[in-house]
Formats: C-alpha cells, structure tokens, sequence
C-alpha cells in the first residue's frame, strides 16, 4: 500500500525540476530514526555523527567549491512516517540529489520508491538481507553490512562448538524475516536441524515458553532493542539462561542495553535479573570501528579521535556518556559517518566526469538519468579508509566488512574474535567464558541406559539353579541305579526319571532368563528369546506331564470296578503316552510361534531421568529388553490357557485322588501334593511377573524363584522318602516290579508286631502245659493198680487228645502272614488268616485290603 501511494504521488504531482538557487550547495536528504516507542532508535547518535562528517567535509576541498548540505526528519523507525518524510523531502524545496536513510523498514519503503526519482539512497543503519535484491531496490547502497553477513559467522561458531541443534526466536520485521530464511538455508547446507522457529509481534512471552517446551539450548534471536529487553526479561522467568543455554543476539544494541530504560518501557524485571540472564549471551556484528586505533583515515582521524569527538556532542546534549549511557545507535555513529564522505567522494567522481562532458552535477533532476547514473556508478566504485574501517560496496550495494564476535562475561562485552566473510576466515582470542566451565551442549544429551540384573542377584539364583539341577541329576542316577527296589519299581521309575529331566530343563532356562544386555549383545537376543520359550515350556511339560500322568492313572485305578481293567490300566506305556502327548501340543504351539511370529528384541522406553551424580546437561533414559512378537499376545494367551487348562485338570484329579493309596503307584499322595505346589505357584507367579514385567530384577527374581520352589519342593517330596527308606535298609533284596504282595502302614507294622509276641507267648503256654501233662501221667501210673489203668487211660488219653488239639489249633491252624513291603512311608504290615482262634481270623475285607490298600 505505500509503495502504491507513493507511485500515485508521483503521477499525480507536479514535479518541481528547478535545483536551488544557491548554485554552490548540494543538498541531500536525511532520514533519521529518533523517537518512537519500537523499532531502532538509531538516529539518536547517527545524526550528530552525519553532522560531524559534513562539517569535516565541507571543510575539506573534497568538492571542489561546492558545500554539501543535509535535510532531515525524524522516521521513527516507522515505514509509513518514513514515506511521508521521504515525500516532504523531495516535493519541498531545494532539490535533493540524494538521500540517507536509516532503520531497515523504512530503508525498504524509501529504497523501492526512489527509483522512481532517479534517486541514490544511502543506508547508514539498514542490515535487511531484502535490501540486497538489486531488482527490486536498483538504486540502494548502504554502509551497514547486511545481516547475512552474520549468518556466516553464526554458522562459524556453531560448528566450532559442535552445535548442530539451534532454535530461532524473531520479531515480525521484514529484515528479520529475511535473515531467517538465509540463516535456515546456510544450516541446512551445513547439516544443522532447525528445532523451531518462533516468532511474535510485541510480546515474547508466549514465544519464549515454546522454545522451553522444545528443550531448545542454542537460540538465535532476531528482534530490535525494545523487544530485547523484553526477551531478556522473560528468559530470566523462563530460566531460559545459564549453563545449558546460549543465545545469539544481534550486535548493534548498545553495550548497556540489557540494564536501560527498564522502567519507562515497563520491563518486570530488575537490572540484576537482566545482567543475570544476559550474562554469556553472544553476539555477532560487521565491524562498525576501526580496530586500529592509531590509524587515520580519510578524515584526517582516527576511529578514537571520532570517537571522543562523538562523545563530546552527545554529552552537550544531555546524555549521560561519563556514566556510559549511550545513546541508541552509538555502535552505528561510525557507519553514519563514513556514509557522508561516500557521498561527498561520489560527488566529487561523478563532477569530474561531468566537468569533461561540458555538464554540471548542479543539472540534475529528478528525470535526469544520465546524471543519476554517473552518481550510481562513483559510488559503487568508491573505496576508502573509513572510521568504521576499509568501506567498498558489492555488487548489490552491500558494505564488504568483517564481522565481530563478542560475548558478555561478568556483565561486559569482550571481543572473542573476527570472521572474514570473504576469505571464510576465523580469528579467534580463546577468551570465551562459559558459565559452569564446559561449553554449552546443544541438546538436553539423552543418555541411552539399558536396564540389567543386579550382578549379585544373578550370582546368587544361577548358584542356586546349579545346586537344583546337580541334585536332580544325582536323584536320576539314584533312580536309575535303584530301579529294581520295590520303593522304586512301585513308583513309576522312568516316569521320575522324566520329571527330573523336566526339572533339570526348567532349572537350566533361569540361565537362559539371566542372560541381557550386559552379557549378550543385541544380535544374539532373539535367538535367546527363542531358546528359552521353548527350554521353559518342554522343562515344564516334561515334569509337571510325569507328574500329571500319575496322578491320572491313580484316579483310573481308583475309580475302575473291575480288576481286570485295573490290570490293563496298569499298562506303562499309557503313563508314558500322556508325556508324549502333551509334549506334541507344546511343539507343535512353539514350532507355529517360532515360524509364524518369531520373537525380536522389543526395547521399553521410560520416562527420562536425572542422574544421580553429575551435573551435565544429561537427562537418563532407561531402556528395557524384552521379547517379543507382533502378535505376542496371541500367542502368550494360546500358552497360558494350554497350560492352565492343564493345572487345573491335575489339581482336580490330585483333589479326586487325595485319600487313594495303591501299591500299583506307591507315591501317589506325594505326587498330588507336588501338583497342588506347581498349581498355587503358577497361580500367584504367573500375574505377578506380568505385573512386574517393567521392573527386571523384580521379574526375574519371580521367575527364577517359582522355577526353583516348585522343583525343589517337587524332588523333595518325591524322592526324599524313597532316599531315606534305601538308606534305613540298604540290604533290602531285588524283588519283581509284578510282587502282588501290598505296602503296609504303620498301624499294620505295629499289629503285626504283637501277633509275633502273642504267638511266642501261646508257644510256650503250651509247652509248659505239656511238661505238666508228662508230669502228671508219670505219678498217676505210680499211685493206682492194675484195675485202675484201663480208666485211668482213658482219662489222660482224653485229655491229652484235648491238649493235642490245642496244640495243633495255635501252632498250625494260627498262620502268620508277613510281608515287608516298603512305599510312601510305609513299612512293614502283617494279617493273621485263620479258622478256630480268636485272635487271628482274616477276614474278607482283610484279604481285599491286602490287594489294594486305601
């Protein structure tokens, strides 16, 4: 719209063509950015520094006669006052033949129209990468660099320091704009990721929050003095400022910027949080000074004779320079400077040229071409030794200079070196201080921590599974070498043989469970993953099958009316095809798993962490390994239901059979109480370790401690009494696994002990009897007569018949019936069968008992 304006102003007004009266001055116009509440405020030391230079060059004879006059008005740093400026300057008498401009908003709206005019414009405080573009600002030069010269220099410093993360924070002006869309093209040449990008109007707040959220360390920030203050501010409540932070900022503020003005712009901070958070701050500018300071330049001075020069006029003007208060744009004031002596060595060039043609500069117009063209060309040859250093211009009117780097170290800035845009050249002091003694990283460094088992846990548990599994070796070879006892053989001998072998695989996968990332690498993780499923699962089939087969056939046995089919169910290989059978489910599960949906590495991430002992910009991020496939839920909950399906029919037939004892499987009580141990473990491990499955020694301690409870606990109960029983009788002989004979228990060893005494007792009653008997035939044939031996035989023959009978009732109709049979416990058990005495009738439910005992 202003452009619009301004060309509308152009054809509709009438053009004054005439050049001043005073034929020996040439007049410029001047554009100054004073006052205002936003933007820069530079023209508050540019133009007493313009005034300075045109009283050296009027004094000089660099024109020849001529005197170079300025006419100026305040912009403040507003485009739309600015136009207006620009139109009261040329549509008011005397003529202009060429106008400085400042601030580089109002530079761009001054620079496009001008062209319309046939006008030089001379930027002495502009650094818009826009202004370079030659199409649209044709007739532009300006003695402040552009800010892409920074660019460069940032880029510099950012791979010097290994920062390769940055985050933008801009105002919304055009020559900020500009700047980030060359800063994001050098770093996406220089592989450097732009996080974020945030930008505001007037307020920072929000802005500033956002980068926070985005963890941004390295921040590039674009804005005027006014806005920066405010930036400041909010990054002290941001706590956006220390050791883990650096900031970029813009180099022409003044050097007490961050502690000015505070209260008149309503800053909510004191000058002790705005030197805190501006502490360490870094910022890039084209050199505005001479560095030389004993070097003169085309003025006949040095940069410090300038500079005290410069102090003196802006002291008579109040500011407070003894108690280093500057005004803004005292940085710039050299570049203000040497802009009128590019003026006034342009006009001398382009005199010269014209005083050859027979023509003089005092002929120009605003539709003079020619003579604006001769203006263009001298000053874009025109070279000098300027107090802001070696001036030239580039082909799109840009000012070649160096670039300063400073940062701010105790409240100070101190000069940290110089880049040479042109020949990619870094001069570099070493004077760099950074809060905390490290430099800055440029990212929160996320330290990837995967979680292990506790060495001593592991130690202890693979110490214990050893011991577990040598002993269930020890009771196989036990098992195998005592085979041919009755407490073996009535035992099912291989069926203990496989339950030990399940027990030894079950033990050997808690090896396999212990095995992560601090002993395996990632690589040979599944194929773990794999082994132990299966080592797990068979162990597991293995021992808890024989177990389970048992049981089974004891409730057969149990619930069979008929005695031949107790005979048939007593087959082995019936036992052994249940093993067999459950075995084949579980392959043929983990052969479908494995083919299907194999098992991989999954890492669990958890929320990051502090460390515990430094103080780096380290945030800890612990990693989990786990196994897992893609459809692992499937496949877990087909196993988990196989095998509860599984325990839940072994603790219903072990419930079923839990008073049952049979000779046939003399450990049958002992087997259902190890089922009801598998059971309530499986139960109570089986939730807790999905609960705990986030929590690795937790889970593994579960897991290896169920394994080991329920095999111990197992062996134990099984095996102990057959162990102890061989040991107790050491000589028992080898009998046949078909002895129909049945165990006994205690009660029945105790029964059986005191028939033995009573019999021994009734042996020697009639002994004694008998001697007596002898006794008293001897004195009855010594006392009676003849006539009395054919009654007195009759007599004692009775009563010996009736003595004999006796006799012959205990020692042969009463028959001791022993049997030393061993199980479960049980020892010796006897039953006396007989016809005539009262102390040793079988009966039938006796005879029954002796073939299978409840």
């Amino acid at each position: 719209m202003i452009r619009f304006a301004v060309i509308v102003l152009v054809l509709l007004t009438d053009v004054p063509f005439s050049i001043q009266e005073d034929d020996n001055v040439l007049h410029i116009g001047g554009i100054f950015p004073i006052g205002g509440k936003g933007g820069w405020q530079g023209g508050q030391a540019c133009e007493p520094a313009v005034r300075l230079a045109l009283e050296d060059v009027n004094k000089n004879s660099i024109l020849s006669g001529y005197q170079l006059k300025l006419h100026w008005n305040d912009s403040e740093c507003d485009p739309g006052l600015g136009a207006s400026v620009m139109y009261d300057l040329l549509y008011n008498k005397p003529q202009k033949l060429m106008l400085l401009a400042g601030c580089s908003t109002v530079c761009t709206t001054v620079a496009e129209a001008a062209k319309m005019w046939n006008l030089v414009v001379l930027c002495y405080g502009a650094s818009s990468p826009a202004l370079s573009d030659r199409n649209r600002f044709p007739t532009l030069f300006r003695t402040h660099p552009s800010a892409t010269v920074h660019s460069p220099t940032r880029i510099t410093l950012m791979k010097k320091f290994e920062w390769y993360r940055i985050a933008i924070l801009q105002q919304t002006e055009e020559v900020f704009i500009s700047t980030v869309e060359d800063i994001e093209t050098r770093c996406k040449q220089n592989g450097i990721e732009i996080i974020t990008r945030q930008s505001f109007v007037s307020d920072p707040a929000d802005a500033v929050k956002n980068l926070r959220r985005q963890d941004a360390r390295i921040i590039v920030g674009l804005f005027y003095v006014v806005a920066a203050r405010k930036v400041l501010c909010e990054m002290y409540k941001q706590q956006l400022y220390g050791k883990a932070y650096v900031w970029f900022f813009i180099g022409w503020y003044e050097d007490n910027w961050f502690e000015d003005n505070l209260e008149n712009e309503g800053i909510q901070c004191t000058k002790k949080e705005m030197r805190i958070a501006a502490e360490g701050h870094i910022t890039t500018e084209a050199l505005m000074w001479n560095q030389n300071i004993n070097q003169k330049t085309i003025s006949g001075m040095t940069s410090e004779d300038f500079r005290k020069r410069l102090e003196n006029v802006l002291r008579s003007e109040g500011f407070a320079i003894d108690r280093h208060r500057y005004p803004e744009g005292y940085q710039e004031a050299p570049l203000a400077y040497d802009a009128v002596w590019a003026v006034a060595l342009a006009f001398n060039k382009t005199m010269s040229i014209l005083q050859k043609q027979g023509k003089s500069i005092t002929s120009f117009n605003y539709n003079n071409k020619e003579v604006a063209d001769h203006i263009y060309s001298a000053i874009n040859s025109t070279q000098f030794l300027g107090i802001s250093g070696y001036v030239a211009f580039s082909s799109q009117g840009d000012r070649i200079a160096l670039t300063q780097i400073e940062q701010v170290i105790e409240g100070k800035y101190v000069k940290l070196g110089y880049y040479d845009t042109q020949s990619d050249n870094l001069t570099w002091f070493d004077k760099e201080k950074w809060i905390g003694g490290k430099v800055p990283q440029d990212r929160t460094v996320i330290r990837r921590v995967l979680r292990t088992l506790s060495i001593p846990l592991l130690i202890c548990m693979w110490v214990i599974t050893t011991i577990g599994i040598l002993g269930a070796v020890s009771l196989i070879i036990f098992n195998v070498l005592n085979h041919h006892r009755r407490v073996i053989a009535q035992s099912y001998p291989a069926c203990n043989t496989i339950m030990l072998s399940g027990c030894v695989l079950s033990l050997s996968s808690i090896y396999l469970f212990g095995l992560d990332g601090q002993i395996i690498s990632p690589a040979v993780f599944p194929n773990i993953c794999q082994i132990k499923t299966w080592v797990l699962s068979i162990g597991f089939t293995l021992g808890y099958g024989a177990m389970y087969s048992k049981v089974w056939r004891v409730h057969r046995l149990h619930t069979s009316q008929k005695k031949n089919a107790i005979r048939k169910a007593l087959q082995p290989w019936k036992m052994y095809s249940i093993v067999i059978f459950l075995l084949a489910v579980d392959v043929a599960i983990l052969f479908l798993w494995q083919c299907m949906d194999p098992l991989k590495r999954d890492i669990q991430v958890f929320p990051m962490e502090n460390p515990l002992n430094s103080n780096d910009d380290i945030k800890i991020r612990p990693e989990l390994e786990h196994c897992k496939s893609e459809n692992h839920n499937f496949w877990l909950s087909l196993t988990l239901s196989y095998k509860g399906l599984l325990l839940l029919f072994g603790l219903f037939v072990s419930y079923e059979t839990r008073s049952v004892k049979l000779r046939q499987i003399n450990d049958s009580r002992y087997v259902g109480m190890s089922i009801y141990n598998v059971v309530v473990t499986c139960l109570i491990t089986t939730p807790v370790i999905m609960v705990t499955a986030s929590q690795q020694d937790a889970s593994f301690a579960f897991v290896a401690l169920s394994v080991i409870f329920c095999c111990f606990l197992s062996m134990a109960l099984i095996f102990v009494p057959k162990v102890i029983e061989v040991i107790r009788d050491p000589h028992d002989k080898p009998e046949s696994k078909y002895n129909p004979d049945a165990g006994m228990s205690k009660e029945d060893e105790d029964k059986y002990k005191r028939l033995i005494d009573e019999n021994k007792q009734l042996a020697a009653k009639i002994k004694e009897k008998e001697e007596r008997l002898k006794q008293l035939k001897s004195d009855l044939f010594s006392l009676r007569g003849d006539t009395d031996k054919t009654e007195l035989k009759w007599n004692d023959e009775s009563q010996l018949t009736e003595h004999s009978f006796l006799s012959q009732s205990v020692n042969k109709d009463t028959l001791i019936v022993a049997d030393f049979i061993t199980g479960e416990g049980t020892s010796d058990s006897a039953f006396i069968a007989g016809t005539a005495t009262s102390y040793s009738r079988a009966s039938a439910s006796d005879m029954e008992f002796s073939e299978s005992y409840l």
